[in-house]
């Protein structure tokens, strides 16, 4: 009798460790992004919009020097957490005209540059919400079960990462808007509150490892600093980082909460304390314009103040990191958080 007890604990224990296994070394099919431009791989590049970047200089650092729609030099981060995951060195857009069905397998952004999750932000910009960008998953999901069967687009939902990032154009722009409603507390809890009502709609579509990015501090972007803060010192224009801390403050324990009550994996992602490290630390400081108030159609081909080596720089234009300061972010962010997704 002792002996079957002994013979039942030890495969019990090979059972466990072979699911442990399976679990640590399991890949993940795809990685869906939803946000504003710093995941946008050129979502907004047909929409009537003049939030764009499919010109020079955005893209040269992108392999074979093209201007994709990103905002930036080069890849952005939806790319280099791709590329983290082992799925992909770029993410496609979904607006992307020539995507074919294959191209959905190993997942798409959805994000669309200077939208956020107050709806009145995509139409002051006429971009794409964040909440149309679920209609868009909808479609998507639709398409995966039309091409490849339920079974693949399941596979897609329980074992995919999906990535969340928006608030920025919200606090920076949309605030003086709704100042007339809300204080500068209560519209940050408004927008926290958004982004939670957001994730609860994602996982109610199937979604089941969610990882939602923290405000970053827009008040030290090279724009604010520029216009607010201060002819000489352009320091961090600190209203709006208080309000980029409160967004976060309310944010962090509202996803703990969901994530106890809801099957997955719900992420909080801390990026305000890297970004903010980085501008604080720099060795040299923007590239497009030097930094000061070139973005989308300011920074362009004929801007002479371009800089030769951009991944020397923290920022590409007045608003989006370069990919050099995007890849040390992932980097270190994603080392931190993965091991929570497997």
């Amino acid at each position: 009798m002792k002996f079957q007890l002994l013979c039942l604990a030890l495969l019990f224990i090979a059972v466990e460790t072979n699911a442990a296994k399976q679990g640590k070394n399991a890949t993940i099919p795809a990685l869906i992004v939803f946000g504003d431009s710093i995941m946008d791989t050129g979502n907004n590049n047909r929409l009537p919009t003049f939030l764009k970047c499919n010109f020079p200089p955005y893209g040269k650092d992108f392999p074979g020097g093209l201007a994709t729609g990103r905002f930036s030099d080069g890849r952005v981060p939806s790319d280099l957490i791709a590329e983290k995951l082992g799925i992909a060195k770029s993410l496609p857009a979904f607006m992307n005209p020539n995507l074919k069905p294959q191209d959905l397998l190993k997942g798409v952004t959805f994000a669309s540059g200077g939208t956020g999750y107050d709806p009145l932000t995509a139409k002051i910009m006429s971009v794409i919400s964040v909440w149309d960008q679920l209609t868009y998953f909808k479609q998507y999901i639709s398409t995966i079960k039309q091409h490849f069967g339920e079974k693949k687009a399941q596979d897609i939902l329980d074992h995919s990462f999906f990535v969340v990032c928006s608030s920025s154009n919200d606090l920076a722009h949309t605030f003086m808007a709704q100042s007339h409603k809300y204080d500068r507390t209560s519209y940050a809890n408004f927008l926290a509150d958004s982004a939670v009502k957001f994730v609860r709609e994602l996982h109610k579509l199937g979604a089941k490892k969610i990882g939602v990015f923290s405000a970053v501090p827009v008040g030290c972007v090279p724009l604010q600093r520029t216009v607010f803060g201060g002819l000489f010192t352009r320091g961090c224009v600190k209203p709006l980082n208080n309000m980029a801390k409160q967004f976060n403050a309310r944010l962090s324990p509202a996803l703990e909460s969901l994530d106890k009550e809801l099957d997955g994996v719900i992420l909080y992602i801390d990026v305000y304390d890297t970004l903010f490290d980085m501008i604080q630390h720099p060795a040299k400081y923007g590239c497009c314009g030097r930094g000061s108030l070139a973005i989308s159609y300011m920074c362009n081909s004929l801007n002479p103040f371009t800089c030769s080596n951009s991944s020397a720089y923290i920022f590409w234009d007045s608003y989006h990191p370069t990919e050099r300061a995007y890849q040390v972010m992932v980097d270190n962010l994603l080392d931190k958080y993965l091991s929570k997704i497997y």
